[in-house]
């Protein structure tokens, strides 16, 4: 890694790249990252080396107790585009510490000239295009509110193995165009999480296009919902979210029949099906209003549609793009 002199000029040079053509609009990135000493460096190395660089990073150190912040503090001198935002220590992960963790970061961009402002979690790896490739999509497209592309863990893809679809922009990567951020309100807090799916739902509910490209891709290294838990509790987990994301009851039972079918077999159907029926006697509070759960619902129910009607024509279903099926 370079030092002294050559820092300081590789730093300006770096700088000098983050400056977006006439066919780009600029943006910042904000991360927040608890713990992540496995893989942040994978993340930074991503950014550091993109062909388009953002005119700000903040990384925010949610309280980390391992070596998070020695790894992020090895790149703030050679890269002054990056900034490193440290918060008090706390004993669990959460999604809505999550939240107060990225509006820390917020605060360090709020005031600067972007059109664009992405989240991005500090476990993924990427291509050196890859912001380049988004910020053209925001240009050529001025209906686009939140972009991003579609994911890979070891033995999963969202293109493939997620009935999602297109029009749902993963949270490890979510890039929104500035005026769409401001009229969804920025990400609400729920201690379960939730939240990156209510702000694309949101951003899409009031008219704006939400797009996952299937043209490129992130590695996500660390497999979704399984920080700090097992695989069976994220599954619970993630059923009991279904419900209190409004999800409609007929659809999950095609979700947890689906789920069934992938491994662990059978029992990960069981536990999103019982996290879900938990939620549901209990009457979870929902932190999504009317409007948003009448939407979410009737996409769902036009998705099941486009399903069944592919099933009976014996055709194959392509998840990704299931109202073109």
């Amino acid at each position: 890694m370079p030092t002294g002199a050559n820092c300081s000029r590789l730093a300006d040079s770096a700088f000098s790249f983050a400056v977006p053509d006439r066919a780009q609009l600029s943006y910042v990135l904000i991360t927040p990252a608890r713990n992540e000493e496995a893989f942040i460096e994978k993340t930074i190395e991503s950014v550091i080396n993109q062909t388009f660089l953002p005119v700000k990073w903040v990384i925010v150190d949610d309280g980390s107790t391992d070596k998070t912040r020695e790894i992020v503090s090895r790149y703030l001198v050679q890269y002054r585009w990056i900034e490193m935002v440290q918060m008090p220590q706390r004993r669990d992960r959460s999604f809505a510490a999550k939240v107060t963790a990225f509006n820390a970061g917020y605060e360090k961009v709020k005031g600067l000239p972007y059109e664009i402002i992405g989240n991005l979690d500090a476990d993924i790896s990427f291509e050196k295009d890859h912001f380049e490739f988004l910020a053209r999509k925001f240009s050529e497209d001025p209906t686009l509110g939140v972009a991003g592309t579609v994911f890979r863990e070891d033995g999963y893809s969202s293109e493939r193995d997620s009935f999602e679809g297109h029009k749902h922009v993963s949270g490890q990567c979510q890039l929104f165009r500035r005026q769409c951020w401001n009229e969804i309100g920025g990400y609400i807090p729920h201690h379960a999480g939730g939240i990156d799916w209510m702000a694309v739902t949101t951003a899409r509910m009031k008219g704006w296009k939400t797009e996952s490209f299937r043209e490129k891709w992130f590695f996500h290294y660390r497999h979704l919902g399984t920080a700090e838990r097992g695989v069976l509790s994220s599954l619970f987990s993630y059923g009991e979210k279904d419900y209190y994301l409004g999800g409609h009851p007929v659809w999950e039972l095609f979700r947890v029949a689906y789920r069934a079918t992938k491994q662990p077999y059978v029992i990960g159907g069981i536990a999103l099906g019982l996290g879900y029926c938990w939620a549901l006697l209990h009457r979870t509070p929902r932190p999504v209003g009317r409007d948003l759960m009448a939407f979410h619902r009737k996409e769902q129910m036009l998705k099941l549609k486009a399903i069944l009607k592919t099933l009976v024509r014996f055709n194959r279903v392509d998840n990704f793009n299931l109202e073109r099926n």
